[in-house]
């Protein structure tokens, strides 16, 4: 499983990792915890799913939001490297999407999904992914993991 790969790289390395997650809703926390002993490298996760939970927990700026969108590189970029300063782990993971069905738009459908990796660097990539609202939420975790492992395996 993936989820033991990231925990096997993550104790190796003696890594700590910190999540914050909006459209996902905790999936991604619950995928790294579900495996045993997670907890010598998970430090924390958060699900910020207002503006206000992004800006008052991870510290995202507002201006940040204001002119990219909740739903962008730059939010989840700021999320992760927020999540990762509050919470003083090293690597820092952000998920920001629309899961829908109601809440996409022209330039942003249903199935958007933005996803950032902080650690001494920041690696940010956007989704389009297609389904119903449950298939979105467990794609976005999934790739976050499959970020979370290229990032650390290239550390």
């Amino acid at each position: 499983m993936l989820e033991e790969e990231i925990g096997k790289i993550l104790k190796e390395k003696k890594l700590r990792i910190a999540t914050a997650e909006s459209c996902s809703g905790g999936g991604l926390a619950n995928r790294i915890t579900n495996v045993s002993g997670s907890s010598d490298y998970f430090e924390r996760g958060f699900v910020t799913y207002s503006v206000k939970a992004k800006k008052e927990n991870l510290g995202v700026p507002g201006e940040i939001i204001e002119k990219f969108g909740v739903v962008s590189d730059e939010t989840a970029s700021a999320m992760a490297e927020g999540v990762k300063n509050v919470s003083r782990a090293d690597i820092g993971v952000g998920v920001t999407g629309i899961a829908g069905p109601t809440g996409g738009t022209k330039e942003k459908p249903v199935g958007t999904v933005c996803i950032g990796v902080s650690g001494k660097k920041t690696v940010v990539k956007t989704f389009h992914f297609k389904g119903s609202r449950t298939e979105i939420k467990n794609r976005a975790a999934e790739e976050a993991l499959k970020m979370l492992k290229d990032y650390l395996v290239n550390l």
